[in-house]
Order: structure tokens, then sequence, then C-alpha cells
């Protein structure tokens, strides 16, 4: 809508230096151009609440998805209050003050050069709004860590549990478990051991040596034995089947992560860009307003006003760039027959 009417009639008019179309056109002009702008950050921040909503208080918003009627009414509400932020002050102010400050050829608002009226309606078009986003956003990436951090200690739990409950089942587990710690134990023990008999043979008959060594070297093959198959017993005491479950819990958690932070990441730039668009304008207009005009550049003044209109042409790019549930309600609206399944066509291939 501010690419097809605001525009065009504008380009002449920053071109020429004065306003060709008529009184009525430009206060329809300058209607229109409000209303798209303040609706634009509205939108925003019904967006941010909605998936603040989603986030925060999954239950309650899945069981008032399919209510179309509610949704449909948000979107006419915010249409309707940004039309009443500015809209009957364009068309009545010049009946209620008794008289229009606007110059032939020119077209701008009556209350342009208003600091009062220009800070309260800014307060209400930009700053509010943007830390409206910027708590819902806020919380939104807190809430994303937190339930990541849930998430993992979930996971550790469940990985300690399952390892657990399966050594206690498995009866193989646990005999390999016995001998690796008897091992352990025992490892010390016949070293000592050793030593000692060692000295006591060498006082001794060679026949009890000989004896002596036959034991001992048949203790070590015993010992040698019991190490292979604990170790390889112990390595395999978890089930395929369990491994696979682990594995695929890992994957998910992964993907789960990787996937919030991309959220979290787009929920910057959304807000990033909203606050870089807005800014420089609300400022010098309030700056503009207070010294009437003479404190700002007009270049400084146009390249601000032309950033507003570069977010109405961003914000349809941004979303569905960031996000994949509005691309597909982009696909739905714009190429509906690419969604459409083919039954006939399914069955043939």
């Amino acid at each position: 809508l501010a690419g097809a009417f605001c525009i065009p009639l504008y380009v002449p008019y920053v071109l020429t230096g004065r306003w060709i179309f008529g009184r009525s056109l430009c206060k329809l002009w300058l209607v229109v151009d409000y209303l798209l702008c303040t609706s634009s950050v509205f939108n925003i921040v019904l967006i941010s609440y909605d998936r603040f909503l989603s986030v925060t208080r999954a239950v309650a918003y899945r069981a008032q998805q399919g209510n179309t009627r509610r949704a449909v009414l948000k979107m006419v509400l915010v249409w309707v209050l940004a039309f009443l932020l500015y809209g009957p002050a364009i068309i009545s102010w010049e009946y209620i003050s008794g008289q229009s400050i606007i110059p032939t050829g020119e077209c701008y608002a009556e209350f342009f050069y208003n600091w009062y009226f220009l800070m309260t309606a800014s307060t209400l078009e930009f700053f509010t709004p943007f830390i409206s986003v910027m708590f819902f956003n806020l919380s939104i990436y807190l809430n994303i860590q937190k339930r990541t951090k849930m998430r993992l200690d979930v996971f550790h739990e469940v990985h300690n549990q399952s390892f657990t409950e399966e050594v206690e089942r498995s009866p193989e587990a646990k005999i390999s478990l016995k001998c690796c710690k008897w091992e352990q134990k025992e490892s010390a023990e016949t070293l000592d051991l050793s030593k000692s008999k060692a000295q006591a043979a060498a006082s001794s008959s060679s026949l009890d040596a000989k004896d002596l060594l036959a034991t001992s070297s048949e203790s070590s093959r015993k010992t040698k034995c019991c190490n292979k198959k604990s170790c390889k017993n112990s390595s395999s005491t978890l089930s395929s089947e369990k491994r696979a479950k682990i594995v695929s819990q890992n994957t998910t958690q992964r993907f789960r992560l990787s996937r919030d932070k991309k959220v979290a990441k787009s929920l910057a730039i959304i807000v990033g860009i909203f606050g870089i668009c807005w800014a420089p304008y609300t400022l010098l207009m309030i700056i503009r307003a207070g010294c009437h005009g003479q404190c700002i550049s007009e270049f400084w003044y146009e390249t601000s006003f032309w950033l507003l209109w570069i977010n109405s042409a961003v914000n349809p790019v941004l979303y569905p760039l960031c996000h994949s549930s509005f691309r597909r309600a982009f696909i739905k609206l714009l190429c509906p027959k690419k969604l459409k399944i083919q039954p006939h066509d399914a069955l043939q291939s």
C-alpha cells in the first residue's frame, strides 16, 4: 500500500517542491501514510505478543489457536488504533483550531510543529511499542534459554538412569562389572603377595618354588582371561536399542538447541531493524517540532522519513526469511497450488 499509493504521490512533491494534487488528496495521502506506518508498528507488536504467548503459555495458546474470530478481531483492532492515533487529528485539526497553518503548495499535517502532540503521539507510536517488543522478545529468548537448560538436564538424567537400569537388568553386565572391580582390587594385592611369596620361596625347596611359580602363573592367566572377558562384556552392557535411543535423544536435543538459537537470532534482527528504521525519524521529528525546523537539516529529515517506508518494505521479506511459518503462509497466499497434494500423481509416482 505504501509503494502503490504513498510513494508515487510523494516523489513528485520531493522533486518539484510543490504539492500539485489538491487539498483533499493531500489529507487523504496524510491519513493513509500515517495509518500505514503506525499499523506497521502495531502489527510488529501484535506478532511479538502472539509469539510471546505461544512460547510462555503454550497450552492455553494451542487451545485458542483455532479461534479465527479472535485473531481477526486483534488485527482489526490494530488498524483501528493506528487510525485513531493520527487520523482524527489530520482531518479535524484545522476546524478545531479555527484556521489552517499550511501554505499553498505544501502538504503536511497541521500538528507538524506542535511539540506536545508529537511527543505524546511518538510515545504511543514508537517508544511504547519498541519497549513492548523488546520485552516480549527478551522474554521469549530467556524462556528458550531456560527450556534448553532443562532439556539438557533431563537428557543427562535420562542417560544416566537408562545406563543404571540396563546394568541392573543384565546379569552379564553385573558379572562383568564385578569382574572388573575384582581385577582392579586384586591387581595390587597380587603384586604384594607375589613379592612376599617369592622371598619365602627363596628359602624353601625347589619343588615348592616350582609349585609357587605354577600357581602364580595360573592365577595370572585367570586374571588375564577375566580381564579380556570383562572388558568385552562391559563394553557391550548397553543394548543396541538403548544406544540408538540415546543417540536419537542427543540428536533431537541438538536440533532443538540449534532451532532455538535461530529463533532468538531472528528476534534480535527484527527488533534491531525496527529500531534502526524508526528511531531516527522519531527523534528528528520531536527535535524539529521543538525548534520549528530551524535546527534540523532537510536532508537528514528526508532520509529518516524514507527509512519508515524502507521498514514497511523490509518487513514482508524479513519475516518469511526468519520464520518458516510465515514462509508457508506466504506460499499459501501467493502460490496455493504448491501446497495442494495431488493423490493421482502421488499414486502414479
